[in-house]
């Protein structure tokens, strides 16, 4: 029976590439998981989401093989791009990087030598959706797809949430920030 809302679910999804609009917000998909997953998926899709605190702290499996990976990946990504950014302001890096994901760590090398960090974010988040892509592989009517469905509505998200004009202020007012704190050290 499972399966089949399974099935259905997916089948009634719209498709969507990266670039598109989103056709319903995240919140609007995860009420729609409410009628359609099983308890125990219920729980696993509050881990379902692209969160560098999240992916740091929770290093214990979560009973899906599927959002480990995608965790682990994250896990790897933020703590290089952390590391990176440790060494170019002389500071120590935070603990040892996993190394068994190299891709993740090759993409955070990427993005942090873009010089345009929207270019950087959208590298990113492009690379992000290739590997759910990837991940679902042929089980196209699995559990693993509707997660990956949800993480994917989440980058459209964000993806529309960029915007050159607020983040150029955004980091201008950080840099006065950090000036003026520096000069009244000084």
């Amino acid at each position: 029976m499972l399966s089949h809302n399974y099935y259905y679910f997916i089948a009634s999804l719209p498709h969507i590439n990266y670039g598109d609009k989103p056709p319903m917000s995240s919140g609007e998909f995860l009420q729609q998981c409410k009628t359609f997953l099983s308890p125990g998926d219920l729980k696993l899709i509050q881990f379902c989401r692209f969160d560098p605190k999240l992916a740091i702290e929770s290093t214990k499996p979560t009973g899906s093989a599927f959002i480990d990976a995608i965790m682990q990946r994250e896990r790897i990504l933020c703590l290089t791009l952390a590391s990176l950014r440790a060494v170019k302001l002389n500071r120590p890096a935070h603990g040892e990087i996993p190394q068994d994901v190299p891709r993740a760590a090759a993409l955070a090398k990427t993005a942090f030598e873009m010089e345009d960090p929207l270019e950087a974010a959208l590298t990113m988040d492009r690379a992000r959706w290739g590997v759910l892509d990837e991940m679902i592989g042929i089980n196209f009517f699995g559990v693993n797809n509707i997660f990956a469905y949800l993480l994917k509505l989440q980058l459209l998200e964000r993806k529309q949430n960029y915007d050159v004009t607020k983040g150029f202020a955004a980091y201008q007012e950080l840099y006065d920030a950090i000036l003026n704190e520096y000069n009244s050290k000084v």
